[in-house]
């Protein structure tokens, strides 16, 4: 942009060409010392603020323009809308950019900001995981050619007793985390990525019926529909405010509170991210340690169903001591160490049972990374490498009632 002609106050808004104002700049220090003091200028009105907002997405404010519109989009939720639907859009007419850029630039660049200043409508943390793991995916995708993208992936996980694995491309693990994410959005009201068609049922239906809906392979062009959906997705549950992390996200046989489930589908997108990179022969980064913790955590509360559920199927021993809804009850304390790890205390009867370390017959120690690969149906039960004291049964259970999280 070109500056303020010589004969232009630089207390005054020029107008240009096209009718958009240019917000003055300050004036340099020991300019004018003696000239009569005048009122410093009025703050521009909505209407020049909106006006430049393409130019802000496009980067061509001046520095004083661009500091008065995101002053402007922290009071004004409709110029915000705007604003990041045109920074959408510019992003598609600017060159991809390298791998070379290290994944988590991006959010600890956004986590330094947000830490100097506050966003008036942040996202909500348990939402962050998710948001954070989808940006980094997309960072790996961003230089796949179409040959990258017909890679074979094979995914991997745990049922009943045995692994399972299913082989399918990049592009196919994409079209499967949109159609699982798919869940949420319906669950707030947006569309469904499958349209009017979605089948009933859970996350392994919707992907059988995604991949089998064409008799062509699924191409490059996912990508493009499940990162706007995801962006969507983050966008709106910053806008709900609180209370919405209760919504509850129907998942066919279970359901999760949408707080939850931002962290599932968080973990499952670190996960394929893993798969992918793995199958380019690309390194990747685990989360980082509070966004693992979180998962993790979402795993370990997760446990006591799904051990409940292995029970009713036979492939958990019966309970020892059935007790009542919070009273205390047989425990296995379950440590997780390294990055994002902790304590919990699993309850081995009964889901509704207090863990209580006064009942512990058992502990365990993993890994955060193999505790992982365990839940994520990577490596089974017998491969985990663990630490282990007291009742091997207990053990045994909790080991694959872990893998058990895992699913298509």
């Amino acid at each position: 942009m070109t500056g303020p002609s010589e004969d232009t106050p630089d207390d005054a808004y020029e107008q240009r060409a096209g009718g958009r104002a240019r917000i003055p700049g300050p004036r340099a220090a020991g300019d004018d010392l003696h000239a009569p003091e005048t009122l410093p200028p009025a703050p521009p009105s909505h209407a020049v603020l909106k006006s430049l907002l393409g130019a802000w997405a496009l980067a061509a404010c001046s520095a004083e323009e661009t500091q008065a519109v995101e002053d402007h989009l922290t009071e004004c939720a409709p110029c915000a809308e705007e604003a990041l639907r045109l920074r959408d859009a510019v992003g598609l007419l600017h060159p991809e950019e390298s791998l070379d850029l290290k994944p988590l630039l991006r959010s600890r660049v956004l986590e330094d900001c947000l830490g100097k200043r506050p966003a008036r409508i942040p996202v909500p943390v348990w939402a962050n995981p998710y948001d954070t793991e989808t940006a980094r995916l997309d960072a790996l995708l961003r230089d796949f050619g179409d040959s990258e993208w017909h890679t074979p992936v094979r995914l991997k996980w745990f049922e009943e007793e045995r692994r399972r694995s299913h082989r399918t491309t990049v592009a196919g693990v994409i079209g499967h985390l949109l159609t699982v994410d798919g869940l949420i959005a319906t669950a707030l009201g947006l569309d469904d990525p499958l349209g009017p068609k979605a089948p009933p049922g859970g996350p392994a239906d919707r992907t059988e019926h995604f991949w089998n809906s064409s008799p062509y392979p699924v191409t490059r062009k996912v990508r493009e529909p499940w990162r706007a959906q995801g962006h969507t997705l983050v966008r709106t549950v910053s806008f709900a405010g609180r209370g919405v992390a209760e919504l509850s996200v129907d998942y066919g046989g279970f359901a999760l509170p949408l707080g939850d489930a931002f962290l599932e589908r968080a973990f499952e997108c670190w996960v394929h991210a893993w798969d992918i990179a793995e199958a380019v022969d690309y390194p990747y980064e685990p989360p980082s340690g509070p966004h693992l913790h979180r998962m993790i955590d979402l795993a370990a509360r997760l446990l006591p169903g799904a051990l409940a559920g292995r029970r009713r199927s036979g492939l958990a021993a019966p309970a020892r001591g059935l007790v009542a809804a919070g009273a205390p009850g047989r425990t296995l304390h379950l440590e997780i160490e390294g990055a994002g790890g902790g304590g919990w205390d699993i309850a081995l009867d009964s889901p509704a049972a207090k863990p209580s370390r006064d009942h512990t017959v058992a502990e365990v120690a993993l890994d955060g990374l193999e505790f992982c690969q365990l839940a994520a149906g990577h490596i089974s039960p017998e491969e985990a490498a663990v630490g282990q004291t007291g009742d091997r049964e207990a053990i045994r259970d909790v080991l694959f009632a872990a893998a058990s999280l895992s699913r298509l």
